[in-house]
């Protein structure tokens, strides 16, 4: 269905083909970029593996060696370098190159090189993913999944490239170069969730959310606690070897819904002002609290249990109230002090105070959140919460701009690297080496579709589609991976003493990926089909 416009000599052509020619022209830009990037790689790739190799080598020649051993080993050495000969120089030869090499180019261009990959790949990506009906997040993904398996996938057809391992973040407490390109782009990604978290917030209402019917509010509990209870089940069965923390955070994981992907499915059909349309919209922004909410309190069962506690039921009722303590007190001072704030930037010179003043509340409230051990996404979604354009508008009039359109340009440059750094993260090779993976998949995933379905029962209107309102419910989107994306940032020890291990395994964060995706991918199909036939009452 193309408009009148779109007759013309390119009207045959498929939307790809329709690209303007300064597209291609910043297509061709980008390529050649990432192409001189490539050129960095043999360094850059090197550099991780040489600075944990510098030390590992002296502590072994050193560690419980008496200095007679010590100058015994020395000379035996000695002997073994001489007796390589011309294989010796060509290895010194080959570091005065690497050296000479290192000497000519910033310490920081390993991070630019990473950043151009990164971007470049998402960027096309997530554009033919758009073109053919898809969320851009899904390219976004799918792009970290093959830069981060790079080295296994060549490997199942020839020699392994592991030219772009540094992407992948290093060890916990390893990080030995400040410049490290995988570290520098986990803090990147950081600061990109926090950043989309606060963009969420800024969409959504308090006022709306008062004002959404006994429906939405019943639809979006339902939401929460089915997907909550089937995640701790399917835990249980799949992985009886790991503690209940882990069942628990499969279960945090199925709550919530991402009202971006089923709004935009809606408002491409023209369906956003049907009644079935408001109750999952409510629905689903009580569902991102909600399931924010619970992801703190989960998340501080976890640290306690980190931390050598012992779980309560006074433990459990603290965190709980420091959660909703804080969205609370973050709402009543934030809308307090948030307008006098903008107000008193006015009187400011120079550009970007709009931009900055709300970096600062959404920075700040960020900080204040993880002083009461809750997650920076939460203080990032309270910011964006309590921003009403009257708060702003002042100050928005006063540059021209409104503050939505000025928090893009950071988005588009942060937000990209986060979904890229999950993607990284999967490891596809459990998938072959541990067929368990795809079970655990396959159940998350069915456990993901049937608890929103229980949502449906909520709806208390007769006459309304129930299918489509559960079908609506079904994304995890991109809120399905930032939860994904703590869980692999927490840390407890397993047994009683033990040594701290991630609550959330590789293999069960490739399997709560794969359940993202496929939530993400069967959504826009299942709800246009649903919005498409009438209910039984209207068959009747």
């Amino acid at each position: 269905m193309f408009s009148a416009r779109s007759q013309g000599p390119t009207a045959g052509l498929s939307p790809l083909l329709r690209r303007p020619r300064s597209s291609y022209g910043s297509i061709a830009l980008c390529a050649l970029i990432a192409c001189l990037a490539f050129t960095w790689l043999p360094p850059v790739a090197n550099t991780r593996a040489d600075d944990a190799a510098k030390p590992a080598v002296a502590v072994e020649s050193a560690a419980g060696q008496t200095p007679a051993a010590a100058t015994e080993a020395a000379h035996d050495h000695s002997a073994e370098t001489e007796s390589h000969g011309d294989h010796g120089a060509d290895d010194a030869h080959a570091g005065e190159h690497k050296e000479e090499h290192a000497e000519h180019h910033s310490p920081v261009a390993p991070l630019l090189a990473a950043i151009v990959m990164v971007l470049f790949g998402a960027k096309i990506v997530g554009d033919l993913f758009e073109r053919i009906g898809m969320p851009a997040v899904l390219g976004e993904l799918f792009v970290g999944i093959l830069l981060g398996n790079l080295a296994y996938l060549t490997g199942m057809f020839g020699p392994e490239f592991h030219g772009i391992d540094f992407l992948h973040s290093p060890a916990e407490g390893s990080i030995g170069n400040p410049y490290d390109p995988g570290a520098a782009l986990k803090m990147l990604a950081e600061i990109g969730v926090v950043l989309l978290l606060f963009e969420v917030g800024l969409e959504s209402n308090v006022r709306d959310m008062l004002r959404v019917g006994a429906s939405s509010m019943l639809v979006a509990v339902l939401g929460v606690v089915a997907p909550m209870l089937l995640g701790v089940g399917v835990g249980w069965f799949f992985l009886p070897d790991r503690p209940f923390q882990t069942w628990l955070f499969l279960g945090a994981t199925l709550c919530a819904t991402s009202v971006g992907i089923t709004a935009r499915v809606l408002k491409d059909l023209g369906r956003s002002q049907q009644k079935e349309s408001k109750i999952i919209l409510g629905a689903a922004v009580i569902d991102d609290v909600l399931g924010l909410v619970v992801l703190a309190i989960v998340s501080g069962i976890i640290q306690q249990a980190g931390q050598g506690g012992e779980f309560a039921l006074s433990s459990l009722l603290l965190i709980i109230g420091k959660a909703f303590g804080f969205l609370f007190a973050a709402i009543v001072v934030g809308s307090i002090a948030a307008r006098p704030t903008f107000k008193a930037a006015c009187y400011l010179q120079g550009h970007g105070l709009l931009l900055a003043t709300s970096l600062v509340i959404c920075f700040g409230f960020s900080y204040l959140a993880t002083l009461v051990d809750l997650a920076p996404i939460v203080g990032a979604f309270a910011a964006g919460l309590i921003l009403e354009h009257t708060h702003y508008q002042e100050l928005g009039k006063k540059e021209n701009i409104e503050l939505e359109e000025a928090i893009k340009p950071l988005t588009a440059l942060l937000v990209p690297i986060f979904f890229v750094q999950m993607g990284v993260n999967v490891d596809l090779s459990s998938f072959l080496t541990n067929p368990s993976v795809w079970a655990l998949a396959g159940a998350l995933t069915v456990a993901a579709i049937i608890g929103k379905q229980v949502c449906a029962l909520g709806v208390l209107e007769k006459g309304l589609n129930k299918l489509a309102v559960g079908l609506g419910m079904i994304p995890r989107g991109e809120v399905g991976l930032i939860f994904a994306g703590v869980g692999l940032s927490l840390r407890m020890p397993l047994t009683p003493g033990g040594p701290m291990e991630p609550v959330v395994q590789t293999s069960t964060y490739s399997a709560i990926v794969v359940m993202v995706m496929v939530t993400t991918m069967v959504t826009p199909p299942l709800l246009k089909w649903s919005l498409g036939r009438p209910t039984a009452e209207q068959a009747a």
